[in-house]
């Protein structure tokens, strides 16, 4: 029997990377708070260079898992342009900004990864 996909609330996720992300020195912001029991986050790390990254979450269909994906690479206005859309479509959206010159997220972590 496959294990149970149990999904921890939006704001506890949330306050806990933030938290990771403040002891990797990683400067991290919220720039759009959502549902706090059900919102779906998208992450976004801002290069230093003009240049800008989105992450959404979603499944791998081979595996079963979740993963993290990346849904926008470009120009830093262009991709906050389209997460500004994304909230628009959805109301429940969380927006996490955090600002890494070598796009370190630390989404490929334990506990983040998957």
């Amino acid at each position: 029997m496959p294990a149970p996909d149990i999904r921890l609330q939006a704001n506890l996720w949330v306050s806990a990377y933030l938290n990771r992300l403040r002891l990797a020195d990683i400067p991290a912001y919220v720039t759009r708070k959502g549902d706090p029991t059900a919102g779906t986050v998208l992450v976004k790390v801002a290069l230093l260079d003009g240049t800008a990254r989105a992450f959404e979450r979603g499944y791998d269909m081979a595996t079963g898992s979740r993963v993290w994906r990346q849904m926008a690479d470009g120009p830093e206005p262009e991709v906050d342009a389209m997460l500004t859309r994304a909230g628009q479509r959805d109301p429940d959206l969380w927006v996490i900004e955090l600002e890494s010159r070598t796009g370190r997220t630390l989404l490929d972590e334990d506990g983040l990864s998957s």
